[in-house]
């Protein structure tokens, strides 16, 4: 189950990727925007501030995120709604859709992007943010140790995230629906403070189909050996700790 409060614990980093995403929506006047992966609706309500004019929804699938979020739906038009982005589908045009670190947990998202392309009003705008560092300790820590003897028969079935594509298969798909694209790549260099706090952040993502998984005990001893490494991949500096993160970005309009 996801934790909001985990999540937030390090609200600030995460939130750096969804302002620069948004900060290239050129949206002037929307009437309609959609979150899609909204998690507990803060960023979401950041939108709703943008636009105050607009109806903003944000859907998630998770129950615990969305019930974190509804403490954001003071203005008449944001609401939030637990649905499957699968499943979900909008009853009209939208002038905007937001996808925040969200795809990198849907198996063959490529697919799902003409469609949402499809669901845009005339000029309306696509902006989705995803990870690309799965060949980073953490990612490399938990698969080696989801498949070790000790872990596999309990978490040998887990599907773990996949992080994004090339930016230029993204371009690619989406130029080819008609869209206009801007698509790029940036590693941030986080400094974060606390003991192991690599640790900390991967409980609020990455280590989530793991801690599922296991019971309480069980989870206390994967996570001590995750800690063991990602200690020994990140060590704590005079200023904190240093945890490289890239992300892929993409913004596409369709024409109008």
């Amino acid at each position: 189950m996801w934790d909001p409060g985990q999540y937030q614990r390090f609200a600030d980093e995460r939130g750096r990727p969804f302002a620069d995403l948004t900060a290239r929506i050129g949206a002037t006047d929307p009437a309609t925007v959609v979150d899609l992966g909204c998690g507990p609706g803060h960023l979401t309500a950041g939108l709703a501030r943008r636009w105050p004019a607009a109806q903003v929804h944000g859907i998630d699938n998770s129950a615990s995120m969305i019930e974190a979020a509804r403490q954001y739906e003071q203005p008449p038009g944001l609401t939030f709604a637990v649905a499957d982005l699968h499943d979900w589908a909008p009853p009209g045009p939208i002038d905007v859709i937001v996808s925040n670190a969200v795809l990198q947990w849907v198996p063959d998202h490529l697919d799902l992007l003409p469609r949402w392309m499809g669901w845009l009003a005339p000029g309306g705008w696509l902006a989705f943010q995803l990870p690309g560092n799965f060949d980073q300790p953490p990612h490399l820590a938990i698969q080696a140790l989801a498949a070790s003897p000790r872990w596999q028969p309990l978490l040998g079935d887990r599907e773990f995230n996949r992080q994004a594509g090339d930016p230029v298969g993204y371009l690619d798909v989406l130029a080819a629906a008609g869209a206009r694209v801007d698509a790029w790549e940036t590693t941030y260099l986080h400094v974060l403070a606390g003991e192991n706090p690599v640790v900390e952040w991967a409980k609020g993502t990455a280590l989530r189909p793991v801690l599922d998984a296991l019971d309480e005990a069980q989870a206390a001893e994967f996570l001590a050996e995750f800690a063991t490494r990602m200690r020994r991949a990140y060590p704590a500096r005079s200023f904190g700790t240093v945890l490289p993160f890239r992300r892929v970005f993409v913004v596409a309009q369709r024409s109008a």
